[in-house]
């Protein structure tokens, strides 16, 4: 529909700038503004001329009525109304069947794509959990989302780097540290791996609630390790290869791969400069013993560079390494995916980098996202009150397999299918909600097959697949469409490389989610009235075949992008 809408406003721009000595609206002005009505009984596209009326000095419904003759020629174009002040169009089912359909078919896996990106490098900092912790569901959100705006931004011909910024350092160590040689020995961990660490890590904060001791002897081995000292260092790289081990089987369940794990610790000797530059700016000032940049003149609370103690926090490392990634990668946009209650630190420290004179501090974007829960439970690491996304999957994984048990019995690669389809349900369920919004996961509406999800969305896929298996090569002379449920198939189809681009721009992984849907039910529709390998016309038979191949091409491409796998059979 994105070549509809330039082509239609190619026509409009001329006759506009006929009728306005001066002020006329360009073509990419004209085709922003092209809307599509809630009612599709009002056309597919729609023109709001109210907004040429005070240049045009004329009453919105004029002016629609003047501009029919200029896009009526318009072989996009199948019908044109003016309407209450706007300009109502059809696209034509002929120039669907003729130019659209071959082009998805043509373009095949790269249908969707744009080289808006070419030459432009993407970081993204996501997913990023803590060392020696379990991945659980609140890590799920930045995990997800940030892998799909790395694959959104890869369709459109960025050059994207994956970093998981791994919080691999600061006092949780010393704590750990402690606990580990009080409680803990080495054969354990070996065996319990990240589940005995959070078991050493929740014992170590219930003691403290009664040994206040405890908290000062954390602080003096983390002192130690930031120190060098030998013995610390080897145990905390045995906690982080022991938790990277854990976190790799869940990015492998997710399809996920990083460009980069340089986590908090690698920043420790590039954070002095940094604050030097700050001192040499004026811009540290001693606020209690403690050092700080002065944000009220933007509204702000200040922003905490040194403790009293001179060691350092979360902004002087997030400084440090965005510098550092601007340096090595030279990127246009840095993208870091967090939950929302962490928008007043990026905000705060966005804020010090132009401060500092970094010419790139507006290339820095915060992608918030709300928090999840089961039946409304908060997580809460210390305590051990977590749901670990292991579990999760694995919970989901099993009750697929039930219910392909009662479905598809003698299906192949059942325990391939089933994690496919049971991780894909919760992806597909995270996803489906705009990500600032909080969510309650509930295991049951996920994998529901009839509703709105992903066994649902990944079902229709299989489907496409199957029929086209049955039907083999078909060609047809010339593709007519014959039935609205055709066109208006072809017309959510349409749609895809708009929709890619809208969720680039919002960082919004569930414009694509929700356009999947949009495609299964049109598909879906389209599949239970218009009979495809029993069509009695032969020509009709190769079109609905062809329109089942581009339903295909699009699911199949449009998965990857929110982390979810194309399964030939379910």
């Amino acid at each position: 529909m994105l070549t509809v809408k330039q082509k239609i406003a190619a026509r409009l721009e001329d006759a506009l700038a006929a009728m306005c000595s001066e002020g006329a609206p360009s073509a990419g002005e004209i085709a922003a503004m092209l809307e599509y009505p809630p009612d599709p009984t009002l056309g597919d596209l729609a023109l709001p001329c109210f907004k040429f009326s005070r240049a045009l000095r004329r009453a919105p419904a004029a002016i629609a009525a003047a501009l029919i003759p200029a896009i009526e020629a318009e072989e996009a174009v199948g019908s044109v109304q003016a309407v209450g002040g706007y300009l109502n169009i059809t696209v034509s089912d002929r120039y669907l069947a003729e130019t659209l359909l071959p082009r998805i078919l043509s373009e095949g896996k790269d249908y969707g794509k744009s080289d808006m990106g070419a030459g432009k490098t993407v970081v993204l900092d996501y997913s990023s959990p803590n060392v020696a912790k379990p991945f659980h569901i609140g890590h799920l959100g930045t995990t997800v989302i940030g892998h799909s705006l790395k694959r959104l931004h890869e369709f459109a011909g960025y050059h994207c780097v994956g970093i998981n910024y791994l919080g691999d350092w600061g006092t949780q160590f010393g704590k750990l540290i402690v606990a580990y040689r009080r409680w803990g020995n080495a054969k354990e961990i070996d065996e319990g791996g990240v589940d005995k660490l959070v078991e050493l890590y929740v014992r170590f904060h219930k003691e403290a609630e009664e040994n206040k001791a405890l908290e000062e002897e954390a602080r003096v081995e983390f002192h130690k390790l930031e120190s060098g000292d030998a013995e610390n260092l080897s145990l905390w790289r045995k906690f982080i290869d022991i938790s990277l081990a854990e976190y790799e089987k869940t990015y492998r369940q997710l399809g996920i791969t990083f460009d980069s794990y340089k986590g908090e610790s690698f920043y420790t000797d590039k954070m002095p400069a940094e604050v030097q530059k700050l001192r040499d700016k004026g811009l540290l000032k001693i606020d209690d013993g403690a050092s700080i940049v002065d944000l009220a003149p933007y509204g702000m609370p200040p922003c905490l560079i040194l403790k009293r103690d001179g060691s350092t926090l979360y902004p002087t490392r997030d400084i440090a390494a965005a510098v550092y990634r601007q340096a090595t990668y030279h990127f246009d946009k840095a993208i870091y995916v967090t939950s929302a209650g962490q928008s007043l630190h990026f905000a705060q420290w966005f804020k010090v980098v132009e401060l500092m004179g970094y010419d790139w501090y507006d290339k820095l974007v915060h992608v918030p996202y709300g928090t999840v829960s089961i039946n409304g439970a908060k997580l809460a690491t210390r305590t051990g009150n977590v749901i670990l996304l292991r579990d999760l999957f694995g919970a989901a994984i099993e009750e697929v397999k039930k219910i392909m048990e009662e479905k598809n019995p003698d299906l192949a690669d059942k325990e391939k299918v089933a994690e496919a389809v049971g991780v894909g349900a919760i992806v597909f369920y995270y996803l489906s909600n705009n990500r600032n919004k909080d969510i309650n996961f509930v295991m049951e509406d996920a994998l529901n097959f009839d509703g709105n999800t992903g066994p649902y969305v990944q079902y229709t896929y299989a489907r496409t697949a199957s029929l086209l298996a049955r039907a083999g090569e078909m060609r047809a002379d010339q593709i007519v469409l014959t039935a609205p449920e055709e066109s208006a198939l072809l017309k959510v189809l349409s749609l895809f490389p708009e929709k890619v681009l809208s969720a680039i721009a919002e960082y919004e992984p569930s414009v694509i989610t929700r356009y999947i849907l949009d495609v299964a039910a049109a598909y879906n529709r389209f599949y239970h009235n218009c009979p495809v390998l029993s069509a009695e016309n032969a020509d009709v038979r190769a079109a609905r075949v062809a329109l089942t191949r581009a339903t295909n091409i699009v699911l199949g491409n449009a998965f990857p992008l929110i982390c979810m796998k194309a399964m030939e059979k379910i």
